[in-house]
């Protein structure tokens, strides 16, 4: 058995990759349209998979972005995506300063929450040992949902 990738539909491809790539730093490594479906489905890896990515098609998240509008529900169902990142504070500072609110702060050193645009939980988990507390995570409370 091989991971290949985890789907989500996104309702606004430019905001989901503005925020996947661009405040989250995933990379497209992969697009495809299709007209005659009326769907663009957008494939991103984590920095560090690229090379595996491109070689395997996998691991990936994909966008799934279809053209006619549709509501969706019910992605607190689906659970969270996770990623190993090597600094736990660094990251959420950047996301913080790019308008992404932290739900879950990383007041353990280990593990933090934040949301996509669409609602799916991505959990972030730090490398290694735990990062010792530090203000502002340690005594920053929750907000909303993750």
């Amino acid at each position: 058995m091989q991971y290949l990738h985890t789907m989500i539909r996104v309702s606004d491809l430019d905001q989901s990759l503005d925020f996947f790539c661009n405040k989250f730093g995933l990379v497209e490594v992969r697009r495809i349209s299709n007209e005659a479906g009326r769907f663009t489905l957008v494939f991103l890896a984590a920095p560090q998979d690229i090379d595996l990515a491109k070689e395997r098609n996998a691991p990936l998240v994909e966008l799934t972005y279809n053209w006619d509008p549709e509501a969706y529900t019910g992605g607190r169902n689906f659970g969270h995506l996770a990623y190993r990142v090597d600094d736990i504070y660094a990251l959420c500072d950047r996301l913080m300063k790019a308008g992404v609110t932290i739900n879950r702060p990383p007041r353990d050193g280990r593990m933090a929450f934040i949301r996509t645009p669409d609602n799916i939980s991505i959990e972030l988990l730090q490398a290694g040992d735990a990062k010792a507390p530090a203000e502002p995570w340690a005594s920053m409370p929750n907000t909303g949902v993750w």
